[in-house]
């Protein structure tokens, strides 16, 4: 079969415009595809929720990819084994308590998981702002492609619509910060020092509604709340992200997972 470059010019672009359409309007955006982002956009795709996942890197995996300190090995404590039994991520136990997976691993799961409940993966793009209506309620994201912020060009950005947006975007606590320049109701305190078992131990308790509509989760959910930092131990970021599917279900299906 001889291949023609033009068809695959257009099958890419038109599938990929197709793709973008639909994405205009979703019932959960999930910004940043760490371990609590693809977490969440997986229990919200199992609940049967329209969600798309935001990614501003050309991948996603977040920080899990790196492992501690380039060894591409995570830790994941009891708490959280299984959510590790859950996307058949295999481990082995250390110790009493505390388990270790390959890091590759366990993104690709995570990731396979996400594709397999129908969340859409828009990649290589930013979020700049929020649209917030009369209601005092956020009802979309603000974004360009990620290029366009590094090379400074003055572009204008599209809007993508969504009943509930999750921040997932780690330390940065990007969205959240958005808001909190815009409206006196949000307060980011900031992530603290290294501090393994208090940021594990609070992280659930940090996930939640911090703005109509918008839900921090992840170490977003830490840093908004002046919580420590934990390392390269993985539990907390996923029972961070199940939980804030958990919110989500239960305002937009009536249930919790």
């Amino acid at each position: 079969m001889e291949l023609d470059e033009r068809i695959i010019s257009r099958a890419i672009i038109e599938s990929e415009l197709n793709t973008l359409l639909s994405c205009t309007e979703s019932d959960v955006a999930v910004v940043g595809g760490g371990p609590s982002g693809l977490a969440a956009a997986t229990f919200l795709g199992e609940a049967g929720l329209s969600v798309i996942l935001i990614e501003k890197k050309l991948s996603v995996g977040g920080g899990m990819w790196g492992g501690g300190m380039m060894f591409p090995r995570i830790v994941v404590q009891e708490e959280a084994r299984r959510l590790l039994d859950h996307f058949g991520i295999r481990y082995r136990t250390y110790t009493e308590g505390y388990y270790v997976a390959g890091s590759v691993e366990a993104v690709s799961k995570l990731t396979s998981a996400a594709c397999d409940t129908g969340v859409e993966f828009l990649t290589s793009i930013t979020v700049e702002d929020v649209m917030v209506r009369s209601d005092s309620r956020l009802s979309g994201l603000v974004v360009n492609w990620t290029p366009v912020a590094m090379a400074g060009l003055h572009v204008d950005p599209l809007t993508l619509g969504c009943r509930y947006a999750i921040d997932a975007t780690g330390h940065d606590a990007v969205v959240a910060r958005l808001v909190a320049k815009k409206s006196e109701q949000v307060i980011v305190k900031g992530e603290g020092f290294m501090w393994a078992e208090k940021a594990e131990s609070m992280i659930i308790e940090h996930t939640k509604e911090i703005f109509p509509g918008l839900i921090v989760t992840g170490m977003a959910a830490n840093a908004v709340c002046g919580e420590h930092r934990m390392g390269p131990v993985f539990g907390g970021m996923l029972l961070s992200g199940e939980h804030a599917a958990s919110l989500v279900t239960r305002e937009l299906c009536g249930r919790v997972q």
